[in-house]
């Protein structure tokens, strides 16, 4: 007698497996419990038969790289006004549905309404207030592009004219400047996943040093990929300056308002990026002649002004500057000599009166006059008889020598 299977997922073991007809039945059960929920996507695929009651389709989230499959019924999308075409945006009531014999998961649709254009600007306005009040629009956060990138990245369609445009005027203006091309989906289901991917994929590139993300103009509808949020907060995260050249100067999708710099056409964005070859040669051609122009007239007018200098007397005559100094320094030397002259002359005279008074004032004038130095031994001077005693050895010295005396009893 065989064991019971167990009841839940969690007590299965390796002795113990449920089979893959339980597991299925299970999942069905647990998916038909899922109430019926409203789904909004794009559809990518539409497969309908001939004479069949049910077509299918691919509902996929316009943002991810995410899909649902869909059975639909025939009589649902005949109700509808306008044929459901694929790229549409719908929203679809639909429930859950698990095969068991083939263990897939789809949507069953019980109702599909296509998203009007009307709905789809008023939320882009929205997405567009939002993004303004986080600051993406700011102009302090726009980045300078390159005067001359290394290496230009494009994003554009496939074999596209946006992409002869931006290539060719960008090689007419700076012949052999190098591409990095992403070629890719920029309309449909899968232009917001592929744009996306290549702008961060160009941006990862060391010597891509602008972004062009560029396609022809287009219906509202065909340019909604580039108002998609994903989209255009991978513009603004990117380290690379991003230029937008989507549609004409009429289509301004949310992605050239978060832009570095936005082209009014796919030919404006080659101009941007690069300068013209032939104006900057121009331009230092012009350049060139200007300064060698100015560098002449300084030269003249230096040569003129050192031709001025050299006509003057004193440079017409080299010598007579010498002349007329050595005239000063000879005058000079004669004022100075004539001063120390009389300076001299002044100071003999002083010398002379001086000597005259020492003379009358001197002791050996005194003593010319018959008078006397009397002095002890010791040399000194008597002025007054006190102090003298009888036989005291003195000396007297007179205008003409000296000898000595004895005092006696006076």
């Amino acid at each position: 007698m065989t064991s019971p299977l167990p009841d839940k997922a969690a007590d299965t073991t390796a002795e113990q497996p449920w089979p893959v007809r339980l597991l299925s039945m299970k999942i069905a059960d647990y998916v038909d419990k899922m109430s019926v929920t409203w789904v909004e996507g794009q559809v990518v695929q539409l497969t309908r038969r001939p004479g069949a009651r049910t077509a299918w389709l691919t509902l996929r989230d316009p943002d991810v790289d995410m899909s649902l499959s869909c059975m639909v019924r025939v009589n649902a999308l005949e109700a509808m006004a306008a044929p459901l075409g694929e790229g549409a945006r719908v929203v679809v009531q639909a429930k859950p549905s698990y095969w068991t014999q083939r263990g897939s998961l789809s949507m069953d649709v019980r109702q599909i309404r296509p998203v009007g254009v009307g709905e789809l600007l008023a939320r882009i306005e929205y997405l567009k207030q939002n993004l303004r009040s986080e600051g993406l629009f700011d102009a302090s956060r726009k980045r300078p592009l390159p005067f001359l990138p290394r290496r230009v990245g494009l994003v554009c369609g496939r074999a596209s004219a946006a992409e002869r445009d931006v290539v060719e005027n960008a090689h007419r203006r700076w012949p052999g400047l190098p591409f990095a091309i992403k070629q890719v989906a920029v309309q449909g289901p899968t232009a917001v996943t592929d744009v996306t991917a290549a702008i961060r994929e160009l941006d990862a590139m060391d010597d891509v040093d602008v972004i062009i993300v560029t396609r022809g103009g287009g219906s509202v509808e065909d340019l909604l990929p580039f108002s998609n949020e994903t989209m255009v907060r991978a513009v603004a995260e990117a380290r690379t300056p991003v230029v937008s050249a989507i549609g004409h100067d009429v289509d301004t999708p949310i992605l050239d308002l978060v832009a570095d710099v936005r082209a009014s056409t796919p030919t404006d964005a080659a101009k941007l990026v690069c300068p013209d070859a032939a104006a900057e040669r121009a331009g230092v051609v012009d350049s060139r002649a200007r300064a060698r122009a100015a560098l002449a007239g300084l030269v003249e007018r230096e040569r003129r002004g050192l031709v001025h200098l050299t006509s003057r007397p004193v440079l017409a005559d080299r010598t007579a500057f010498v002349r007329a100094q050595r005239e000063v320094v000879e005058s000079l030397r004669r004022r100075a000599h004539g001063r120390v002259e009389a300076r001299l002359h002044r100071e003999r005279d002083r010398i002379g009166h001086l000597r005259a008074q020492a003379r009358v004032l001197s002791p050996a004038s005194t003593l010319e006059r018959g008078y006397a130095i009397v002095q002890r031994p010791e040399g000194e001077v008597i002025a007054s008889r006190e102090g003298l005693a009888i036989e005291d050895l003195l000396r007297v010295t007179v205008a003409d020598g000296d000898f000595a005396v004895r005092v006696t009893d006076s």
